[in-house]
Formats: structure tokens, C-alpha cells, sequence
């Protein structure tokens, strides 16, 4: 896929165990397969644990750093009272997954993300994915939750067929069924 001029390139992910073998490389190969040779990547925990962040950000480096062929990568990990600054310097955006309502909670104070995220790659892996979509179905919390609405689709991350008849009773049309370690890719 070409990259767009000027466009927002968003890859979603439908989740996955970090650390584990070459099911993850295609998605931080696509993440990286458009950018320039030095790459700023933010990247964003807000759906974590605070002892989680640690732990996920040496997971997350290693597998960009894994996947970068010679590209040059400096990471920021994203903090809430300085994001708007971080964002502006990113050409990444990875947005973690965990809990969407709580990474939820955080990103719709930005009223303006939509604007904030032009022209930049933009991960979303399961929560992330989640939190970027009309609305979404959580296998945690067994219910259907409205995201930003940046992209206009309904999503079901981690899918297997046996959601299927609660799912799709509870989400409306257009719904992007993503099983663990697969992606797709939207323009914007």
C-alpha cells in the first residue's frame, strides 16, 4: 500500500501476547514500512497498569527494534501532561493495548486527536484498535462501548467465531472482526 500525501496511515491490530515468536514481526514491519530513516516513535500506555509500562515498553522496543531493517528509531513513552508536545514530534503512534475504557478515558480529553494525528502512522493494538473506532465490543467487560469515532467502523478485537451471535446482536453494521495477530490497514 502507498502511502497517502499528507494522509493518516492506521494499522489495527486484533491484540496479541507480547513477547512470543514471529506472529507480531508483520505488524511492526507494516508500522515501519513507510517512514523515513530516522523514525520518533510515542509510544502510548495509557491503557496499562502503572507496573505494567516498564515491562510493556522493553517488549515493545525490542520488537521495533527487531523489525526496523536500518532505520534509526528514538521512542518517547507517552505522559498525559505533555502529550500534546509529544505528539507533535511523533511520527509514530503506537497505542498499546489493556483496558479501553481506561485508555478511553484518557485520549477523549484531546478533543482535537483527530487533527493531532494527521499525517502520522498511527498502531492501534487491541485496546488501541478499539479506542479509534465508532464503537467496540469488550470480551472483558461482555458489552458494546462507543471509541472516538476517528475511524468509522465498529471493531471486535481478539475475535473468535464463538462471539459472533453476541456480537452481533449488540454492534451495528460495518464491524471489523480482528482476531489476536491479525491487522488491517485504513487510510484517512
Amino acid at each position: 500500500m502507498t502511502r497517502k500525501l499528507g494522509g493518516t496511515k492506521f494499522i489495527l491490530h486484533g491484540g496479541f501476547n507480547p513477547g512470543e515468536g514471529s506472529e507480531n514481526d508483520a505488524f511492526f514491519q507494516e508500522i515501519l514500512k513507510s517512514v523515513p530513516q530516522k523514525v520518533d516513535i510515542l509510544l502510548v500506555y495509557f491503557a496499562k497498569e502503572e507496573n505494567r509500562v516498564d515491562i510493556n515498553r522493553k517488549e515493545d522496543v525490542e520488537q521495533f527494534e527487531k523489525n526496523k531493517g536500518n532505520k534509526i528509531l528514538s521512542f518517547q513513552t507517552a505522559n498525559e501532561e505533555i502529550f500534546r508536545n509529544q505528539m507533535k514530534k511523533a511520527d509514530i503512534v503506537y497505542l498499546h493495548g489493556g483496558l479501553s475504557t481506561k485508555l478511553l478515558s484518557v485520549l477523549e480529553k484531546f478533543t482535537d486527536l483527530d487533527e493531532m494525528f494527521k499525517g502520522k502512522i498511527v498502531a492501534g493494538d487491541s485496546a488501541g484498535a478499539n479506542v479509534l473506532c465508532k464503537s467496540f465490543y469488550s470480551e472483558i467487560s461482555k458489552g458494546v462501548f462507543n471509541g472516538l469515532g476517528i475511524l468509522p467502523l465498529n471493531i471486535v478485537c481478539h475475535y473468535t467465531p464463538t462471539h459472533l451471535g453476541t456480537i452481533s446482536r449488540n454492534l451495528d453494521s460495518d464491524v471489523l472482526y480482528l482476531p489476536s495477530y491479525e491487522y488491517k490497514v485504513y487510510w484517512k
